[in-house]
């Protein structure tokens, strides 16, 4: 998943029936992730943002029977609510569920399986449930977008392959492309959304690193900006003071703390060996869903076992090259027990006022 997501430039994963239970951890590198489990087996929705991206996660309140996962980004200087959704097909679909996703008066766009059939996003054919999907849109400006091949390759050799996998969209200034592959083994293919924007994300400023803060030089400029005699006579007066107060520890906090150092991943990626040969599996899974070819399916299982062990090998020995690398006089063999043990860094004290022989609280 993580190289996928590398490979193909992801800044936003949309995931659709994650079958996560809650409490259950699922991380990936330089990836944010924002989900919402079934309380119940099976279902579940979640996005995966870059780090670097600005973001923050929106509740999507009173759902019925749609499971949904919300964020709001920022690109091409315009607010965007972005959803992984997903509908069961035992669940009808109910209205007020879609109205709750696009009713907030912001540009949305909603991916994911919501079961459903329709000519109009180029499945092969209607079904009475689906109907209410296209009329929605229809009466609330919303477009719908559908790959014009299947996006599922289902286990079942009785379900025939459709388009269940779309894109919703409402009130976006740029067009969408979409393009499936079948790098992954998952019975649905990935479908890549390109906005074709060339503006990028709002990313985030740079933190400050309050571990490194200089607290000597904090002081001495704050006693140089704050009175300490100022007289307050009335509400005005100490509004004033207050404004002034915060003001100037904000600013002078900022000019005494470094900015964080950015890192990159330290982590060496996969031999272009392994890779081949875990892409070329997951193309013959692809295969013999379609076929169900015996001889497919030994040669997936061949695979999967080579690969995996391949794979893990060479995580050891990187481990192990890891390990031999630590010297304890470069003090390498403490950042890796502080890493492993996740000791935080202690905080250094704030300065003492010496005029009042107290802490400087803010």
């Amino acid at each position: 998943m993580e190289h996928f997501l590398s490979q193909h430039g992801v800044d936003i994963c949309l995931l659709s029936e994650t079958f996560l239970n809650p409490g259950q951890a699922f991380r990936l590198a330089n990836y944010v992730c924002q989900r919402t489990d079934r309380p119940s087996t099976g279902g579940g929705t979640a996005i995966w943002v870059r780090r670097d991206i600005v973001h923050h996660s929106v509740p999507i309140p009173c759902l019925t029977h749609l499971e949904a996962t919300a964020i709001q980004v920022t690109l091409a200087s315009k607010t965007l609510l972005t959803l992984a959704a997903y509908i069961s097909p035992s669940r009808p679909q109910i209205g007020a569920d879609l109205t709750a996703c696009f009713g907030g008066g912001l540009p949305v766009l909603m991916a994911g399986d919501l079961n459903a059939k329709h000519v109009v996003w180029n499945s092969r054919l209607n079904t009475r449930r689906e109907k209410l999907l296209p009329e929605y849109a229809d009466g609330n400006s919303c477009l719908i977008f559908g790959l014009d091949s299947p996006t599922t390759n289902s286990y079942n050799t009785l379900v025939t392959h459709d388009v269940l996998d779309i894109v919703i969209t409402k009130n976006l200034s740029f067009p969408v492309y979409l393009t499936s592959c079948s790098t992954l083994s998952s019975d649905h293919l990935p479908v890549l959304i390109d906005t074709s924007c060339r503006s990028s994300f709002h990313k985030p400023p740079d933190r400050p690193d309050f571990r490194r803060t200089e607290w000597a030089s904090f002081q001495t400029q704050l006693e140089e900006i704050i009175p300490f005699d100022s007289e307050l006579h009335n509400e005005m007066v100490i509004d004033i003071c207050v404004e002034t107060f915060s003001g100037a520890v904000l600013k002078t906090l900022a000019v005494s703390t470094p900015k964080r150092r950015t890192r990159d991943d330290p982590r060496p990626p996969v031999p272009a060996g392994i890779q081949d040969e875990i892409r070329l599996k997951n193309r013959l899974r692809g295969q013999w869903q379609i076929t169900r070819d015996p001889a497919l399916k030994a040669e997936v299982n061949r695979l999967q076992r080579t690969g995996t062990r391949r794979l893990n090998e060479w995580r050891n020995n990187q481990w192990s090259t890891t390990l031999e690398s630590l010297d304890p006089e470069d003090q390498s063999l403490w950042r890796m027990t502080k890493q492993m043990m996740r000791i935080p860094t202690p905080f250094p004290a704030p300065p003492v006022h010496p005029r009042r022989n107290r802490s400087l609280r803010f």
